[in-house]
């Protein structure tokens, strides 16, 4: 582990710029972080059509998109300040927060900033740790972080190596971030298959970590199918050297070599086979867990947090191909589950792909207890039509809390970030939104906004190329939010907003 220390404005609905500087630092050398071949791990350089260059160079000059980095927003969303990428040159990916500081994610490792000043980030400490994707958590003084690239052994400083090798190393990391300026990197546990992303069941004494990953292959020796389950983790808080695995919980139990999930394609064209979980989100406070699986979306009980059992499962096989997230409303009685058609990799907010695919879907949650029914309500797109060279899809978002609506704040790559209402789960709607223009227009590129998180008065958002942006809303109807305020947030680990912040 090594620690790094450290236009042209145009209006489209209020449209402004802002950009802080960052410090410069140099990236000392290390292998290359590859992870599993999907959702948003590979950025895309997919050359374009003259044609559609030349009706995205029309829609800038006509107002119809914005140009080339241009940023706009509504009128009740302002932009307060953008730190640039530093050290850390790799993909920007997830984030969490405690107290006045944010972890961002980045395939290269992490980095902690100081928030105190929303207005005014500060870079505290910058971590090269390669080992994509570096999904991220924390509690207490534990950093989390996920390795889903083969590496040649657990340590910050080792390289690619193929997964056919049976000494390649894949799963998490764990740090001691009681210093912020100087994290401590104390204990490794390697999982089946890696860690693509991870969501922590926080208790008094352990941690638990639900380890999401997928993708076997006969011929990786730690990645063998069927792989139809999910990897738990206990990590004591005082020693957590002693972190193991102690469960690998089958959610998908079936008789084929892949188990029971959706079998994908041939039998459902378009549909990604599940071979595992992408992500899930825990609602402790209810003992509830909702999984985002591939080609399946699931509701799980977390009673007992070592042995989560499966209520409900369900599946789309019109119109979503990869069930990516999941979020909770405050009540428990909704799920939303995010659609990551073509892989974080393609261009899918346009109105060939239309507003039904590459979207939310809402589910309302029927019933009581173990006869829990998820049940579809409607599909919830971004209707800002995006430049064919802009990747754009639904991805990592959070609720808003204020008590009596279900209002959401979410990222959707290069279709900016979006805040919706959906309150009634059949009529869902934007309030505000937020965006930047094309990066290029010559070819399909990823970049945009990773995960947009609404904390302590803020939306936080982690641009895979343009660093960390800090938004304000200023809206009747999100405005009660700023007085809910946490000390600590991993998103994926959703808090009862309303017992447990300071009024």
């Amino acid at each position: 582990m090594t620690l790094l220390h450290p236009t042209r404005v145009r209006r489209r609905r209020l449209g402004v710029a802002a950009a802080a500087a960052g410090l410069l630092a140099t990236l000392l050398t290390a292998g290359p972080a590859v992870a599993t071949p999907d959702p948003g791990d590979v950025p895309a350089k997919e050359k374009i059509s003259s044609r559609q260059e030349a009706d995205a160079r029309s829609a800038i000059k006509s107002g119809d998109i914005p140009g080339v980095d241009e940023i706009v927003h509504s009128d009740n969303i302002k932009h307060v300040a953008n730190i640039p990428k530093d050290a850390l040159q790799g993909t920007n990916s997830d984030l969490a927060f405690q107290g006045k500081y944010a972890f961002a994610g980045n395939y290269d490792g992490f980095r902690i900033f100081d928030i105190s000043n929303p207005k005014a980030p500060r870079t505290v400490a910058q971590v090269l740790c390669p080992g994509a994707q570096n999904d991220i958590s924390v509690s207490g003084d534990l950093l989390f972080l996920s390795t889903d690239a083969s590496r040649s052994d657990n340590s910050c400083n080792s390289v690619s190596q193929p997964a056919t090798e049976k000494s390649s190393w894949e799963g998490m990391k764990i740090f001691d971030i009681s210093d912020k300026r100087n994290p401590k990197y104390v204990a490794a546990v390697e999982t089946a298959c890696g860690s693509h992303t991870h969501t922590i069941v926080p208790e008094r004494r352990n941690v638990y970590v639900y380890v999401s990953s997928y993708s076997p292959n006969a011929a990786f020796p730690d990645c063998q199918p069927p792989h139809d389950g999910i990897t738990v983790i206990k990590v004591p808080r005082k020693a957590p050297q002693k972190s193991a695995v102690v469960n690998f919980p089958v959610l998908f139990p079936g008789d084929g070599p892949d188990g029971g999930g959706n079998p994908g394609g041939p039998t459902n064209p378009g549909v990604s086979k599940t071979t595992g979980c992408h992500d899930i989100t825990v609602l402790p406070s209810k003992d509830l867990a909702a999984g985002a699986c591939m080609g399946d979306g699931i509701l799980f009980d977390i009673s007992n947090p070592e042995r989560p059992e499966v209520i409900d499962q369900v599946q789309d096989n019109v119109n979503f191909a990869f069930w990516h997230s999941a979020t909770f409303n405050q009540k428990a009685n909704k799920v939303v589950f995010t659609d990551e058609l073509g892989g974080g990799g393609a261009a899918t907010c346009n109105a060939e792909i239309g507003p039904k695919r590459g979207a939310d879907g809402i589910y309302d949650i029927v019933g009581k207890g173990d006869r829990r029914k998820l049940v579809f309500r409607s599909y919830f797109k971004i209707d800002r039509h995006q430049a064919d060279a802009e990747v754009c899809v639904a991805h990592n978002g959070s609720i808003i809390p204020v008590k009596g609506r279900d209002l959401m704040v979410q990222a959707w790559y290069q279709g900016g970030i979006s805040v919706w209402d959906f309150t009634d789960s059949s009529k869902p709607k934007e309030i505000g939104y937020f965006e930047r223009g094309p990066v290029t227009l010559d070819r399909v590129t990823t970049a945009g906004s990773w995960s947009a998180y609404y904390y302590n008065g803020y939306v936080f958002s982690n641009d895979i190329a343009k660093g960390l942006d800090v938004l304000k809303i200023e809206d009747r109807r999100t405005d009660p939010a700023k007085r809910v305020r946490m000390h600590e947030l991993n998103v994926q680990t959703q808090p009862d907003y309303f017992d447990d912040f300071d009024d």
